[in-house]
């Protein structure tokens, strides 16, 4: 049966979507603040930070910012490989998709070498053609600039895009940019929280997911 996409262009989200890294930031989000601040962090309060910016997560504790962005960034780095893994049939989806010609991009919270290590260890390595990381825009998620920027690049139409996230600021972000946005609840964000959002879809599951960019 040929695939018929719903979408001629679509966004994903990178962490707790295409790459399972939330095992990775929930640790390195309790490194920073153990070393730095002396401090235990709560696992719902480090959840709820995922999708954002270090800089803006860290601005509010002010000369420790810095300090705390960089531990976060030390450790993240140094146990990538150990602790991130993979989601079952992401690489198949992103696969299918470029058989059926759906243009792919990637607007992600990371700097672009953590990104592309990311990519690396989820064998996700090619499979995205365009990637906008942390720093490429004057402004990040929920503001709708990355994912402008993004579908810019791909010189693709918002009218027959979409942007995939599993965190409320992807939904938001989406939104301001007058994309249709997929929830996916399977990353760190809480599933009712992410409905409230009122996103064009939500899916459960990979396989859901394939059915609904594929028909």
């Amino acid at each position: 049966m040929t695939p018929s996409p719903r979408w001629k262009t679509v966004v994903f989200d990178l962490d707790g979507t295409l790459c399972n890294t939330i095992d990775l930031i929930l640790a390195s989000f309790a490194h920073a603040h153990r070393a730095v601040l002396g401090e235990e962090l709560d696992e719902t309060v480090a959840r709820r930070r995922i999708g954002r910016t270090l800089h803006d997560i860290y601005q509010p504790w002010g000369d420790k910012a810095e300090e705390l962005r960089l531990a976060y960034l030390d450790f993240n780095l140094a146990n990538l490989e150990r602790l991130q893994t993979s989601f079952d049939g992401i690489d198949r989806l992103l696969a299918d998709l470029g058989v059926a010609e759906v243009q792919l991009g990637i607007v992600t919270s990371k700097q672009r070498t953590s990104a592309e290590r990311s990519l690396a260890a989820s064998g996700l390595t090619g499979l995205v053609p365009v990637v906008c990381a942390m720093g490429e825009t004057e402004h990040h998620k929920p503001h709708p600039e990355p994912i402008l920027h993004a579908v810019q690049e791909l010189q693709a139409d918002p009218a027959s895009s979409v942007y995939i996230g599993d965190a409320v600021v992807d939904v938001r972000a989406a939104q301001a940019a007058g994309i249709d946005q997929i929830a996916v609840t399977w990353g760190a964000g809480d599933r009712t929280e992410l409905l409230l959002t009122q996103p064009t879809a939500a899916c459960d599951s990979v396989d859901e997911l394939a059915r609904v960019l594929l028909g």
